[in-house]
């Protein structure tokens, strides 16, 4: 599968392909003879995988490494589950905190409908 066909599929650019694949965030795409990238469905998943972990938050170093582990083989299993089992802990966190956030957002929308109903009342009674 070319670029333009891997962008169009992951929603993504064709220099944001280039670039995942320049810093190591998926491995090397294989090239056919004339060096044009020539992407199978495994690559496919590495860019689906990279961009979920990057849109829920995971650093791009972090990223690296687990896709560095990943190419040493097997005995990186360990270090491999080690890095996601950390980075779930910090999304986990970051939940809470947003939970937090939206919570104060509610009251505070809350806040200034109860304000405009009010308002809306008064209104209606000057007439």
């Amino acid at each position: 599968m070319k670029i333009a066909e891997v962008s169009k599929k992951c929603g993504v650019s064709t220099d944001t392909l280039r670039y995942y694949e320049r810093v190591g965030l998926i491995p090397k795409v294989n090239r056919n003879k004339s060096g044009i990238r020539d992407y199978t469905e495994e690559d496919c998943g590495w860019v689906e995988f990279i961009k979920c972990m990057r849109g829920a938050g995971l650093p791009i170093e972090v990223l690296i490494e687990y896709v560095a582990l990943f190419q040493q083989g097997d005995e990186t299993i360990d270090a491999r589950k080690n890095l996601l089992i950390e980075q779930r802990k910090h999304l986990a966190e970051k939940m809470k905190d947003i939970k937090k956030t939206i919570e104060r957002l509610d009251y505070k929308i809350e806040r200034y409908e109860a304000v405009a109903m009010k308002e809306n009342k008064l209104k209606r009674t000057d007439v």
